[in-house]
């Protein structure tokens, strides 16, 4: 199975104006898209260059509801992608370059395009943080290591 997501090159022309646009790809914001577009909402997810969060990053996810024997990071997110795309969410894979909540509808610029919507959310995910240790960095993968949770 590939995990290279189906790319969709979208034009806006001016006048286009979507329901929700989500910036973020990783779980919470794919989980907004699949949720968005299954209710009919015109919903844009600008997906970043490197799409699908942390998850991507993680080899073997074991505590996803619905996966008893675990499923690897970059195929649950891939599945996820493909769930949204299946309910009728396009996938922009730029990142955000602005918003501009100042009127309505609000504005989002990606990929030097600017795209308009009634509603935004924000789902732009975490990074791992390390206290910078020495110990830390040399015993990384030996029982020191980051989790997204």
């Amino acid at each position: 199975m590939s995990n290279t997501p189906l790319i969709f090159n979208i034009q806006q022309s001016s006048k286009d104006v979507y329901d929700v646009i989500i910036i973020g790809s990783g779980p919470a914001g794919l989980s907004a898209a699949i949720y968005t577009s299954r209710a009919r909402l015109k919903t844009l997810v600008i997906a970043g260059s490197a799409w699908g969060g942390q998850l991507m990053l993680t080899s073997e996810v074991e505590n996803y509801p619905g996966f008893p024997e675990g499923i690897l990071g970059p195929e649950l997110m891939s599945n996820m992608l493909k769930q949204a795309q299946r309910f009728g969410a396009e996938i922009v894979f730029e990142d955000a370059e602005s918003v501009d909540f100042s009127r309505k509808p609000f504005r989002v610029e990606a990929g030097g395009v600017t795209y308009e919507s009634h509603t935004v959310i924000i789902a732009t995910g975490a990074s791992p943080r390390e206290l910078g240790l020495e110990s830390e960095r040399r015993l990384k993968g030996k029982g020191v290591s980051n989790c997204a949770v």
